[in-house]
């Protein structure tokens, strides 16, 4: 077998394991230090939820840009190109588009409008405690979703990189994240979450920038040299670089390509953990330049997605990405051990000890903000506001979003155990899927439409909820293939698209609409004019 086609867990050798563990271990570490440092600046409500709002556009920019490159953006946009060439790198394309939503539409308002919450812009011209309970449980659903996915990539990654093979092991790595999660968040709150997304956004734009270094540097910086190279190992040829490959073998696969495309513009404008982040900047201005520079960023990165993913395919090879991990998400680790120096070799283990460990603090930064957003959500919107019907004290709230932080992360663990070995990517679309149904026309709705109401926030919220998650649960991603499929050997599919964005966004676009319409709710005219002026101009902005 030549060098390329050895499985990385083997050549994890046990020579090189003291190294990775002891880098692991340094990273945590650090991390938690940060978390510990910034958690005794921590005084209130305002500075668990929102980091006292200290923070500049730049900082804020990097912490989004730290919560937004999760694994999916590091290991499978990697493992996606390597595999599919053009067709993967349309992820990249997507993922990027999607901030000029977020930055024209939702942003400025947001942070005009809102104080900790989405919930806080939507109660504002409804009734208060149907609404935030809808608002949290969106929140949390999405979260919970998107948080399976981050857990399972940290099992696989680790699980490799260890040579744990059993399945007591691989839950242990599952719990270990869990764990790690509820102590970022239940110590440092927004704070330490953020100073910890900024420092593992340094680290992964680093990583990527000296991996992208030393690929170009393996083909003279010859760009179309690289690419024919992948074109090559591939085995497809010029197809490789070419749409098709993945999305454009049948009808339905176009289908699902424009599925996927709609719920990835559209559904970073509706993630829960990315829109808190709109609220720890001073200013609606400020919050404008943060995405500014987020999508500097995050275009940086993507732009370098191009040399990891080809450079795995003409480096490394798809046959022993594939047989490493089906899936492709071992293709950056993989790539760093070979521009390393190879397998077996002190440099090639050290470099992909340091990606690795840069993978796994993406995983531990982007869970942590996660876990913020729905433990937030569930003690401002539902605990304090509806529970409590706004008599509970700063004290009382902070203390309801710790605990509901140890309550989601166990939930976390528990079914993050049971998707060890689940499709990632389907978990992933599941969350952009359901945001984009239920949260962005809710969103949309309250701020620009004044005709929308109550009834009109339940049906979209509930209704785009629903209908997302009905259609996956029949969809090819949890039955029906036995490659992919969450649940191997049985099929109850008859919905034929992976992702429903296709169906539930439209639908939680018109059940707000409808919903409105047929409401015997009179809007609030003075309210709505009251929010638009705030939404556009920050008067009265918290």
């Amino acid at each position: 077998m030549s060098p390329a086609l050895v499985p990385l867990a083997a050549s994890a050798t046990t020579e090189h394991r003291p190294l990775i563990i002891t880098l692991f271990a340094v990273f945590v570490a650090a991390t938690l230090g940060i978390t510990v440092w910034a958690g005794r600046q921590t005084k209130n409500a305002s500075d668990f939820y929102a980091g006292g709002r200290q923070f500049t556009a730049f900082q804020n920019g990097l912490a989004v840009s730290g919560d937004y490159m999760s694994a999916a953006s590091f290991l499978g946009i990697a493992g996606a190109i390597a595999l599919f060439g053009y067709d993967g790198f349309l992820y990249s394309i997507g993922f990027l588009v999607a901030w000029l939503v977020a930055l024209l539409l939702v942003a400025e308002p947001l942070r005009n409008s809102g104080r900790y919450t989405m919930g806080d812009v939507l109660a504002y011209r409804m009734r208060q405690r149907p609404v935030r309970t809808a608002a949290g449980a969106s929140t949390i659903v999405v979260s919970i979703f998107y948080l399976l996915a981050q857990m399972a990539g940290a099992g696989v990654l680790v699980s490799l990189l260890l040579g744990i093979t059993t399945d007591a092991g691989k839950i242990l790595i599952v719990a270990l994240v869990g764990v790690l999660m509820i102590v970022y968040v239940t110590i440092g709150g927004m704070k330490g979450t953020t100073w910890v997304q900024m420092v593992k956004a340094v680290l992964l734009i680093a990583g990527a920038i000296l991996m992208t270094f030393l690929v170009l540097l393996k083909f003279h910086f010859n760009v179309s040299d690289l690419l024919g190279t992948a074109a090559e190992k591939s085995g497809k040829g010029s197809a490789f670089l070419e749409p098709g490959l993945k999305y454009g073998v049948n009808g339905t696969s176009k289908l699902d390509f424009i599925s996927l495309g709609i719920a990835l513009v559209l559904g970073t404008a509706g993630l829960p953990h990315i829109l808190i982040r709109f609220y720890t900047v001073p200013t609606a201005k400020a919050a404008r330049k943060s995405v500014n520079w987020a999508i500097g960023i995050i275009g940086a990165f993507y732009l370098m997605t191009i040399a990891l993913g080809f450079g795995a395919a003409a480096l490394v090879g798809p046959a022993a990405i594939k047989a490493q991990n089906p899936a492709g998400n071992t293709a950056a680790p993989q790539l760093a051990e070979y521009l390393g120096g190879g397998v077996g070799t002190t440099g090639g283990a050290t470099l992909l000890a340091v990606i690795s460990a840069v993978a796994f603090a993406t995983i531990l930064a982007v869970v942590a903000g996660l876990t913020l957003a729905s433990s937030s959500s569930f003690a401002h919107d539902i605990y304090a506001n509806v529970i409590r019907k706004g008599k509970a004290t700063e004290k009382e709230e902070m203390g309801a979003a710790r605990w509901a932080t140890v309550f989601i992360g166990a939930i976390a663990i528990v079914l993050g155990a049971f998707a060890r070995d689940m499709n990632v990517a389907g978990l992933v679309a599941l969350a952009f899927a359901v945001a984009a149904s239920a949260n962005l026309p809710t969103i949309l709705y309250s701020l620009f439409w004044k005709r929308f109401t109550t009834q009109g926030a339940l049906w979209s919220i509930y209704g785009g909820l629903f209908s997302s998650v009905f259609l996956v649960l029949f969809s090819p991603v949890v039955s029906g293939n036995p490659k992919t499929s969450m649940f191997k050997g049985v099929d109850f599919h008859w919905f034929p698209l992976e992702n429903p964005g296709l169906i539930s966004i439209p639908l939680g676009f018109l059940l707000g609409w409808i919903g409105s319409l047929l409401s015997k709710e009179e809007p609030d005219a003075g309210k709505y004019a009251e929010l638009e002026v705030k939404s556009l101009t920050g008067v009265g902005a918290h």
